[in-house]
C-alpha cells in the first residue's frame, strides 16, 4: 500500500516585493481590490481605489516600508520564510511550504507544487492567531480557487485559528512576564490590527477572538499591572473597532499613565504595522503627549518555541 504523502502550507496575506511606489502599488491593487478586505459595492469602491488611493498611497507607504526594509527583503517575508524552514525540521518526511495571498511566492504556486508531488494530505495554516474574513478567509479563498480547477482534491485540513491555543498564549504570557522583570509599566496594552465594525456586525468573530486571546494570555500572567485591549492600523472613513491604540496613547499621559508596555498577540511576525506604526509613529504620539517610558514586545518571529506551538497545532488538527 502506497504511503500517504503530506504537505503543510503556512499562509500569509503578503508584502510588497520592493519598498518602491511601483511595487507597493501592485501589492495594494491586489490587496485592497479583494472584496474580503474592502466589503463595499465594486461600483462604489473601485473608482476610489483606482482614482484616488492607488494614485497617492503607494508613495507614502513605500516611504514607510523603506524605514523597516532589510538587506534580505521585507521583515514579514523573512520571518515567514524562517518559520517555514524551522517547521520543516519538525516534519522531515513532509513538504513544508509557505505562500502569500497577494504577493510572491503565491499560495497557488505552493499548492501546485504539492499537486505535482502527488501529495494527498494538505494542511493549511494561516499565520493569523485570530480568524477574520479579511485575513484567514481571504487565504482560504485562494486555496479553494486553486482546487476549483483540479480534478482530484487532497484531504484538506484548514486551521481556522489558534486564538485560544494554550501553548501560544503561554508563550506570549512568558514574553510579557520576562518584560515585566525589566520594565515597570503603568499599563499593559494588547494591540490588535483593527477591522471595520460592520464586519463584526455581519458575523466576523475577530473581535470576540481578540478578547478571548487577551483573557487567556492574562490567565497565565501573574501580575497586578492593569491591561487594556486596543486596535490599530485604521484605514479609510468607516467606523473601526475601538479603542484605538493611537487615541489611547495620546490620552494616557493626561490620565497619569506615563509608562506603557505594548504586546501584539495578533501578529506572529514583525512588519510595517509593528516596526513602523508602533515603534516609530505611536512612540512619538505617546512621547509628545507627555509619556515617559514606551516599550514594545516583539512578536514570536522565528522563536523555536513558536515553531513547537505550530507543530502541536497541526498535529492536534489532523493527527500525527
Amino acid at each position: 500500500m502506497e504511503q500517504e504523502k503530506r504537505g503543510i502550507l503556512l499562509a500569509n496575506i503578503g508584502t510588497p516585493e520592493q519598498p518602491e511606489p511601483k511595487a507597493v502599488k501592485a501589492y495594494l491593487k491586489r490587496f485592497l481590490g479583494d472584496k474580503r478586505v474592502i466589503d463595499l459595492p465594486r461600483y462604489q469602491w473601485l473608482p476610489i481605489l483606482h482614482g484616488i488611493i492607488l494614485q497617492t498611497r503607494p508613495k507614502k507607504s513605500a516611504a514607510l516600508y523603506q524605514k523597516i526594509w532589510r538587506k534580505e527583503g521585507s521583515p514579514l517575508l523573512i520571518y515567514t520564510q524562517e518559520q517555514a524552514r524551522l517547521l520543516a525540521k519538525k516534519f522531515p518526511n513532509e513538504q513544508v511550504l509557505f505562500g502569500m495571498a497577494y504577493s510572491q511566492p503565491e499560495i497557488k504556486e505552493a499548492l501546485l507544487a504539492f499537486h505535482k508531488q502527488k501529495i494527498t494530505d494538505v494542511t493549511i495554516l494561516p499565520l493569523y492567531p485570530q480568524y477574520s474574513t479579511t485575513t484567514t478567509a481571504a487565504i482560504f479563498d485562494e486555496v479553494f480557487r486553486f482546487y476549483l480547477s483540479q480534478e482530484d482534491i487532497p484531504t484538506l485540513h484548514l486551521i481556522k485559528d489558534f486564538a485560544e491555543d494554550a501553548s501560544y498564549c503561554q508563550l506570549i504570557a512568558k514574553y510579557i512576564t520576562d518584560s515585566l522583570k525589566v520594565y515597570q509599566p503603568d499599563l499593559l496594552l494588547f494591540s490588535y490590527h483593527g477591522i471595520p465594525v460592520s464586519y463584526v456586525t455581519k458575523g466576523d468573530p475577530y473581535q470576540e477572538q481578540c478578547e478571548k486571546t487577551t483573557a487567556k494570555i492574562m490567565s497565565y500572567c501573574e501580575t497586578t499591572v492593569n491591561h487594556q485591549l486596543v486596535y490599530q492600523s485604521k484605514f479609510g472613513q468607516a467606523e473601526w473597532l475601538t479603542p484605538s491604540l493611537e487615541t489611547r496613547l495620546k490620552e494616557l499621559p493626561s490620565e497619569g499613565v506615563k509608562k506603557v508596555l505594548i504586546v501584539t498577540p495578533g501578529f506572529v511576525s514583525d512588519c510595517v504595522e509593528t516596526l513602523e506604526e508602533i515603534e516609530e509613529e505611536n512612540y512619538h504620539y505617546f512621547k509628545e503627549a507627555g509619556g515617559e517610558e514606551f516599550h514594545y514586545i516583539h512578536p514570536v518571529n522565528g522563536d523555536p518555541d513558536f515553531i513547537e506551538c505550530l507543530a502541536a497545532i497541526i498535529e492536534n488538527k489532523r493527527g500525527k
